[in-house]
């Protein structure tokens, strides 16, 4: 019989539907798993017949996939990484600013090149296949990967997924740069109870498809390769365990072609966590029948459902689905043929090259945001001779690259994951070496530590005052640091850690200009910076290029455009903050607090000002089908030519469920010389403005709705104009 799956002629479903028929039940299941590559992996591959490894790097996914091409069928293997702002585990790689910070730059177009460049690296090295974009959103700031997120918006998150989506997998998957994306953590993931990682998310089926799920369908519709389900529970089902989530809407509903894998041993956590299962055979077979086609790091999994087969518990036609859309992607994405090992000689010259490096500087460029600027402190005054330059985050790597970066990551319950022990530190540009090497001979840079990031003891103030004392201005470098973010890192309070607070108290008492950089994976509560710094640059997590993306926006080389994606509360008793609240508090506000966040999502300074007027609508009285076209005009009215971000709103005035009292419906940007107008247009669909009704429909109610057209989410930013929407 021909070997129809060995023949690039034919389509990647034929070949897929030819090998299957090929395949012992065991291979079958064996192609359903994904395990660490570093554990027994010559046992995996010749005995369990592996689909999937992770956790391997440097030369081992080549000497692996060569073991797999000597099987019996030579089924390639799918090696998967988390490289979810740059190819961060591998040393020498381009890091990229984390995705909180890169969604800060409203730019579509800048995240699909780092996702593409990403792609490239990953290739190059012998993998395929990237956890992410992360489609979480960002609500409660306790929760400890917020980094990972694009903020708290679903539709400024659907848009960014659809880039990155399209820069990781390129026009077709077979490209010989693409990789494969993975959609993740579906879903409300990040909704979960008092921002504990992996707990149990309150949402209905009517905010799910109103909040969490419209991210995940963009990423569907995009093409994305793969789903990662969720290690939380909704409504007391774990997303792994969720039929309706994984099946009957992701792939009945939404027609998604391509495979599910779980979270972290999310099959074992059914009986042993959860507990919904009350064996772990019990836990496999739920997982199957929930729609799961990959397991990861379930290694029991094998064993267990092999035996269920043979009992007759699970039936091999679900093998067959599951196992079918596995293969179909390794056909699609090349690795029976050009892409089943790297052309290596080509690595050296792509991974972590100088152009790859230059986009890493320019993502880091857009993503930082001027949250204040005083008496116009910045940029720095070409008066200035001597800064000094104070604070725990000036040279702290590991809280420049941020989380999913090279450092080990260490938990109290599980052996350490060092991926790479050799990686080289040397191309990472801290905030330190960029301003030094910005400031040149004409300008002393004084630094001091001040303080360490998570230790109460003031141990190097003396010095920090005698630099600042000594100064012309005075830059401190705050915030957090990996131990601080992450997997398993909630927070219960979000003030600066340590002695920070205490450190900048004391260099205000000098008098001198206060400029605080924050290196941060998250928004902080830091209401006393806010009323206390002169100026406030938020860097995020920036990534390999950093400290030179920070120096140029110091002293004009680069004027910040960067707007925020996510609030900032005052106290973290505040939440939630984000913007999108929906209507009915009584008094709307706190007996201590007021409700307004300390700095809200679309915010962000420049070093020139936008006057926007003239807002007009194409028309007032549209119908569903109809597109509405909203224009501005926008004047740079300062002295710097700048890149604004417009952000158009829409709020639903009345409505047969309540609603936000405004959500984002479009943006986009636009750069001006001084005194420079230009006329602004933004499309928007009316069918973009449905709601999800009591029977959990999309549908748009007639009615009146209010656009709103400006700099931020704030009302004082904003200006408005009413249309109605007919029957």
């Amino acid at each position: 019989m021909s070997e129809i799956y060995k023949d690039p002629s034919y389509t990647p479903t034929e070949r897929a539907q030819d090998l299957l028929s090929r395949m012992t039940m065991e291979e079958k299941v064996g192609q359903m798993c994904q395990v660490d590559g570093r554990i027994d992996a010559d046992t995996w591959i010749y005995e369990k017949h592996i689909g999937s490894f992770l956790h391997v790097t440097g030369d081992a996914p080549i000497y692996l996939q060569e073991k797999a091409a000597h099987t019996r069928l030579g089924i390639p293997i799918f090696f998967g990484i988390d490289a979810i702002h740059g190819h961060a585990f591998c040393s020498g790689a381009t890091v990229f600013p984390s995705p909180l910070a890169m969604s800060c730059s409203w730019n579509p177009e800048l995240l699909e090149t780092v996702a593409h460049i990403t792609a490239c690296e990953v290739i190059m090295t012998g993998l395929h296949w990237t956890f992410s974009p992360v489609l979480c959103i960002g609500r409660d700031l306790r929760w400890g990967r917020i980094d990972e997120t694009f903020g708290e918006d679903p539709y400024l998150i659907g848009v960014l997924a659809r880039a990155m989506i399209k820069g990781y997998q390129g026009e077709k998957l077979s490209d010989p740069y693409s990789i494969l994306a993975c959609a993740k953590h579906f879903a409300a993931y990040g909704e979960t109870q008092g921002g504990r990682d992996s707990a149990e998310a309150d949402v209905s089926e009517r905010k799910l498809r109103s909040v969490f799920l419209p991210p995940f369908r963009e990423a569907v519709d995009a093409g994305c390769a793969t789903f990662m389900a969720g290690y939380n529970a909704i409504d007391g089902i774990p997303c792994s365990a969720n039929r309706w989530l994984l099946n009957d809407v992701l792939k009945e509903e939404w027609s998604f072609k391509g495979f599910v894998v779980t979270d972290w041993n999310n099959v074992g956590h059914l009986h042993t966590t959860q507990k919904v299962a009350p064996t772990f055979e019990k836990a496999c077979e739920i997982a199957v029948w929930a729609g799961n086609d990959m397991m990861m790091s379930t290694p029991d999994f094998y064993e267990k459902t092999v035996a269920l087969v043979k009992e007759g518990v699970i039936g091999e036609a679900q093998l067959n689905a599951a196992c079918l859309r596995i293969l179909e992607l390794k056909f699609a994405l090349g690795l029976f043929d050009h892409k089943r090992f790297p052309d290596r000689s080509k690595a050296a010259d792509i991974v972590g090259c100088e152009a790859h490096k230059k986009a890493a500087y320019e993502a880091a460029l857009q993503s930082i945001v001027l949250l204040k600027n005083d008496n116009h402190v910045l940029p720095l005054s070409k008066d200035v001779k001597r800064i000094a330059l104070i604070g725990p985050n000036c040279e702290n790597v590991q809280s420049q690259l941020g989380d999913w970066s090279f450092g080990t990551r260490e938990y109290p319950e599980q052996p350490t994951l060092d991926y790479h022990p050799e990686y080289d530190i040397s191309p990472i540009v801290t905030v330190l070496k960029g301003i030094q090497q910005r400031a040149g001979k004409g300008i002393q840079v004084v630094y001091e530590k001040g303080c360490d990031l998570l230790d109460n003891k003031e141990h190097n103030f003396p010095a920090a005052v005698k630099a600042a004392e000594e100064s012309d201005v005075i830059i401190a470098v705050v915030g957090d640091t990996n131990t601080l973010n992450g997997e398993t890192r909630d927070r219960a309070d979000l003030n600066l850690t340590g002695a920070q607070q205490k450190l900048l108290e004391t260099l205000k008492e000098i008098g001198k200009p206060l400029v605080v950089i924050l290196i941060n994976g998250k928004p902080l509560t830091i209401p006393w910076v806010k009323d206390n710094a002169d100026a406030i640059l938020e860097a995020w997590n920036p990534g390999m290029e950093g400290g030179n993306a920070v120096a140029a926006i110091l002293f004009g080389d680069f004027n910040p455009c960067g707007k925020l994606t996510i609030s900032f509360p005052c106290h973290v008793g505040q939440q939630p903050v984000y913007y999108n609240q929906l209507p009915g508090w009584h008094g709307g506000k706190y007996v201590e607090i007021s409700e307004d966040p300390l700095f809200p999502f679309g915010f962000g300074l420049s070093y020139t000002r936008y006057e926007y007027s003239n807002l007009t609508l194409s028309s007032t009285m549209l119908k569903e089908d109809d597109t509405l076209i909203v224009s501005v005009d926008i004047c740079n009215v300062g002295n710097y030519t700048g890149t604004e971000i417009v952000q158009l709103y829409v709020n639903d005035l009345y409505s047969s469920v309540t609603i936000p009292i405004k959500e984002l419906k479009g943006f986009t940007r636009v750069t001006l010389n001084p005194g420079e107008q230009q006329r602004i247009s933004i499309h928007l669909p009316i069918a973009s403005l449905s709601l999800v009704d009591r029977q959990c429909r999309s549908i748009v109610e007639p009615g009146e709705f209010e656009i709103m057209v400006g700099s931020s989410s704030r009302d004082e930013d904003l200006l408005k104009k009413v249309i109605r929407v007919m029957e």
